[in-house]
């Protein structure tokens, strides 16, 4: 493979392209699964009912959220970014090891807060029926207190990206 160099065209760097690909192939299969996951949630009328009418429900629907804001349309961006910024400046991104920190940790930050969010629904959901709103909230905290720190991976995710873009286009002008 390629090593990225600051004088090499961004997009003969083979691992840099691979990884930019990665991103837009993330971002097709998060839409399939968010769409469908809509598509789900609309069209099943227990499904609905769950979500809207059992306590912690709409828990699901925040992971179905998540993963069409974070997933698709983030993923998308990402890609378009990463795409454009070095033709725009006509030099290398600043740093690929950056990009794949990036797209794993937010990958990784990404579907733990979806399992968490649903998994915190689905039991918050249940246990309604059957034991009072304090317990059930008790019940859901340790749940939502892991999809926080899952949240926070993407939170970092994002930050590592913004200062990799920064640095790439910092001083532009100048030709570094």
């Amino acid at each position: 493979m390629a090593a990225t160099t600051h004088s090499s065209a961004p997009w003969h760097d083979e691992e840099y392209v691979k990884y930019t690909l990665w991103f837009v192939f993330a971002c097709i299969v998060y839409s399939l699964i968010g769409f469908s996951w809509g598509a789900l949630m609309g069209g099943i009328p227990e499904f609905r009912h769950f979500v809207d009418n059992r306590l912690f429900g709409k828990l699901i629907v925040r992971a179905h959220t998540h993963i069409n804001l974070l997933g698709w349309v983030e993923m998308a961006i990402f890609a378009a970014v990463y795409y454009i910024i070095p033709r725009l400046v006509r030099r290398a991104i600043y740093s690929l090891r950056l990009v794949k920190l990036h797209f794993w940790i937010h990958n990784l930050g990404l579907i733990g807060m979806v399992v968490f969010f649903t998994t915190a629904g689905v039991i918050g959901g249940r246990a309604s029926v059957t034991m009072p709103p304090a317990e059930v909230e008790q019940l859901v905290k340790p749940w939502l207190a892991v999809m926080g720190i899952f949240g926070t991976l993407v939170l970092l995710a994002n930050c590592i990206w913004a200062y990799n873009i920064f640095r790439t286009c910092a001083g532009w002008r100048s030709g570094r």
